[in-house]
């Protein structure tokens, strides 16, 4: 890339909102596009334009600075242009993913105290609009086919403050109510920044985004698109595939998620060997799950593309990523290494703490942010990791998936890693379960490739004898399903269903 590309990506990632990133984007280049979607394209000077539009059209409703807008829309070119309407008008989002239902609905509704609620009316078969009514949510407006609109005259000056809360973000919930995530512009622009420069990207790269835009990718990504000036392809729907005729019809080069997505490429790759499923594909980048060593190898041997992971959550979008020139070695097992302003701190139980620009202003709830933070101002994220001496970061499990065995230490992603390069597995989870004898027995569950003979645990601990796992790490327990359980964002494996299913 031409100095000069990187050096404007660097410049506009100063921008102190949101909305002046995207209006400094639009100067650069307001006829490149920045979404595709089926036969439609919106431009960079069409996503500002749009969203001023739209953002009269919410004034025109009552939404100001600082009002609680909260939306649960699919990913589609209009809430794109609504979320950055909002940011127009320095309104405070909570985004909800559109497979949430009244229980998780209801609660963000409650807890963000949201004045407006946008919605997709009936979507997928489910009526959106009927849940807020029966939730008792205020303001409801469907915002899919159409938009507010009105006249950008109306609008006060945009927000020139990019350090102030405008987002709530919601964790997922897996074992408690959610948590509501504090974020601002500024945070978002520092996650995106990092995602960008890291992938060594080019205007002349087209990307994806296969995730529900209400994630906190969704910024995370967008900020990407604007800093490098280049598209991506949206997926309202994403299921492989279907998807695949989306991907080589907008030539993407650059695809991905999380390691689920890896897996599901890889999946069709090995059904037309011999046959790029992407002829323009050369990179794969994802993060938000685990990636398996033997992942990176399969994806590089049989796709013939790159693959960086990296690591982030709600709380901070991006922490650190993996650069595409690195050593296979870095890719295969680090997560990549931290940007300027990203401090990790490895605390004295291997716990990783995160402290930058990146990282979340806390909760809504204080009493949650007072837990999560140390004295020193660093985000306890209950991941277990360490950092090499080139800097790159390697994790090694989560605090609770720590399997305590008869007074011994068992990490389950080290056994993970190990199942996942047994030819007949094709996904593995590992937990403890409570047990009379040991205080904890080691469950691995896993899914089978296909056209496999049954898996046995003798013959799982016997692969893993063989691989050099000591004796005291072995399952006492092997469990086959169909399928893991999963979360419809990042795919990621809900560990707390395995456990509550073979406790």
């Amino acid at each position: 890339m031409p100095e000069t590309e990187h050096e404007t990506a660097y410049a506009l990632g100063t921008s102190r909102t949101l909305w002046e990133l995207v209006e400094r984007r639009a100067a650069l280049t307001p006829g490149r596009p920045v979404l595709l979607q089926g036969d439609r394209t919106l431009t960079f000077g069409e996503l500002r334009d749009h969203a001023e539009r739209c953002a009269a059209g919410l004034h025109g409703r009552g939404v100001r600075p600082g009002t609680v807008v909260a939306w649960q829309l699919p990913t589609r070119i209009e809430t794109a242009v609504l979320s950055f309407a909002l940011a127009r008008l320095g309104a405070v989002q909570s985004p909800v993913i559109p497979f949430h239902r009244d229980r998780e609905v209801g609660f963000a509704l409650r807890e963000s105290g949201a004045e407006f609620f946008a919605v997709p009316g009936v979507w997928r078969g489910f009526d959106h609009t009927a849940m807020a009514r029966r939730l008792g949510a205020r303001g409801i407006f469907e915002a899919y086919g159409s938009l507010p609109d009105g006249d950008p005259a109306v609008l006060p000056p945009p927000p020139a403050s990019g350090t102030d809360v405008r987002w709530i973000y919601w964790t997922s919930g897996t074992t408690s109510d959610p948590k509501g995530v504090l974020h601002t512009d500024r945070s978002l622009i520092a996650g995106g920044s990092c995602l960008a420069h890291a992938l060594r990207l080019t205007a002349d790269d087209v990307g994806s985004m296969a995730f529900p835009y209400a994630h906190i990718a969704g910024p995370d990504y967008t900020v990407m698109l604007l800093l490098y000036g280049f598209p991506a392809v949206m997926f309202e729907q994403f299921a492989l595939p279907e998807a695949l005729e989306e991907y080589r019809r907008h030539g993407v080069t650059v695809a991905g998620g999380s390691t689920a997505f890896y897996t599901m490429f890889l999946a069709e790759q090995r059904r037309r060997p011999g046959e790029p499923v992407i002829p323009t594909l050369r990179l794969l980048a994802g993060g938000g799950a685990p990636k398996p060593p033997e992942v990176y190898h399969a994806v590089v041997r049989e796709l013939g593309c790159r693959l960086t992971h990296g690591y982030g959550m709600t709380e901070v979008p991006m922490v650190t990523m993996g650069d595409p020139e690195d050593s296979a070695e870095n890719l295969a097992t680090t997560e990549g290494r931290p940007p300027a302003g990203m401090e990790i701190r490895i605390a004295a139980d291997g716990e990783v703490r995160l402290r930058g620009e990146a990282v979340c202003r806390g909760y809504l709830d204080p009493a949650q942010t007072a837990a999560a933070f140390d004295e020193e101002g660093f985000l306890r994220t209950g991941d277990l990791g360490h950092l090499t001496a080139s800097g790159h970061l390697v994790l090694t499990g989560r605090l609770k998936d720590v399997i305590i065995r008869k007074g011994e230490n068992v990490s389950a992603k080290e056994i993970e890693d190990l199942l996942h390069t047994h030819p007949d597995v094709a996904d593995a989870a590992v937990i403890g379960l409570p047990d009379a004898e040991r205080g904890e027995r080691v469950c691995a569950v896993v899914e089978q490739a296909a056209g496999t003979e049954p898996l046995t645990l003798e013959a799982v601990t016997a692969f893993l004898r063989g691989a050099g796992l000591a004796v005291f790490k072995l399952p006492e327990q092997l469990e086959v399903v169909e399928a893991l359980p999963r979360n419809e964002t990042l795919r990621k494996v809900l560990k707390y269903k395995l456990r509550e299913r073979y406790s």
